[in-house]
């Protein structure tokens, strides 16, 4: 295959935004980010000035969307449908979440992304089980007649797929430190969240293995002056904090501070989508509760928040324009980051040799031009 030099436009790197380079693609991988002078000979110049180029958005926590929830289908089909819903927005990889549901949800879960990573479906990297280990006392939409407490069989189940990684949102003063540990060592990935943890048991939990925290400041303690909570413990870490940027689920100006306070940078954007995400609906089922969504929100009768209308692409624009982050930031905060989360930073969220060739394409009004996947620039 002969390689394809992208040139003219700007290359949104994780620390900064590169002027005058290519990018060079073939066999759906980045093979090189040079200089314009310095193409080699031989390769095909694609023009494509008045464009910004990053890495397709990794997006993490992923209920649904086009008119599809996981917790209703938790079926290859599903992932594979609500994956395509969420292409339209610039993810080009994602997690399909489970939100608390029955074990028996729960198994059909792991099949299914164990099924979709045998069959290199595009764009799954694993799964997302928000749940069942959580506090009642911060169930926020869940379920809590679906909590669980951790048990030998229950844990049995609980490993990395082949090919994928296995996220787990958990609260940590619910799994003692020894099941967090043994998690940890099997690969699962774990967060905080929903969780109504103190401030030393949160760093209890971090010493044990939890390297995340699930849409920071959401369904936890908030942070006082003589009762810090998890969010202190968060920020004050070095583990990496989730964030839903929608406008809703936190106040823009907490965000700003969050993200400004955590000195790492290790924040990364989710969009906790619903299955109204990338349609026009206004209102859907969930676990026996209608949803309905105004102004972006999602909420039930009682007001509570129940996931997100947001997609990721929205995520990144608000970063810019309502969280006065660089393009870079926001951008690094829906792909570097959560595939650092991950571990799987070497091959996806970042414009460097050997990285698969996921890419999209941003005008200057920041709107989506095209997403490409696997380097098929002809979606270009």
């Amino acid at each position: 295959m002969t390689p394809t030099a992208l040139i003219g436009g700007t290359l949104l790197l994780p620390d900064r935004c590169l002027e005058g380079h290519a990018l060079v693609v073939s066999a759906g991988k980045i093979t090189k980010v040079c200089a314009n002078a310095d193409l080699p000979a031989g390769v095909v110049q694609r023009d494509i000035a008045g464009l910004t180029v990053a890495p397709g958005f990794i997006d993490l926590q992923v209920n649904g969307g086009g008119g599809v929830l996981f917790n209703d289908d938790p079926s290859l089909e599903a992932i594979k449908a609500i994956g395509a819903a969420h292409r339209n927005f610039g993810t080009t990889s994602f997690l399909p979440t489970l939100i608390s549901d029955t074990v028996e949800k729960i198994d059909l879960a792991l099949i299914a992304a164990e099924q979709g990573l045998a069959e290199n479906t595009p764009g799954l990297i694993g799964i997302h089980l928000e749940g069942p280990f959580l506090s009642p006392q911060r169930h926020g939409i869940h379920n809590p007649a679906h909590f669980q407490t951790p048990d030998a069989e229950l844990l049995d189940r609980l490993k990395a797929p082949k090919g994928g990684s296995l996220m787990m949102t958990l609260a940590p003063e619910e799994v003692p430190a020894k099941l967090l540990r043994q998690l940890s060592s099997r690969g699962v990935k774990l967060a905080a969240g929903h969780t109504a943890a103190t401030y030393a048991q949160t760093v209890d939990a971090l010493k044990a293995g939890v390297t995340g925290f699930t849409h920071l400041f959401n369904a936890m303690p908030p942070m006082l002056s003589r009762a810090p909570g998890p969010v202190a413990a968060a920020l004050e870490s070095e583990a990496w904090c989730t964030l839903i940027a929608d406008g809703h689920h936190v106040d823009d100006a907490m965000l700003r501070l969050a993200i400004r306070a955590k000195a790492d940078g290790r924040m990364i954007f989710v969009t906790d989508a619903m299955s109204c995400a990338g349609t026009d609906a206004t209102s859907f089922q969930f676990d026996g509760k209608t949803i309905r969504v105004r102004d972006g929100r999602c909420e039930d009768d009682a007001g509570t928040l129940a996931g997100s209308n947001l997609t990721m692409i929205d995520a990144v624009r608000r970063g810019v324009r309502e969280l006065d982050l660089p393009l870079h930031i926001a951008v690094n905060m829906a792909t570097f980051q959560p595939a650092s989360f991950l571990g799987i930073e070497a091959e996806r969220g970042s414009l460097k040799p050997g990285s698969r060739a996921d890419l999209v394409f941003l005008n200057g009004a920041l709107d989506l031009v095209a997403v490409v996947q696997d380097g098929n620039l002809e979606e270009l």
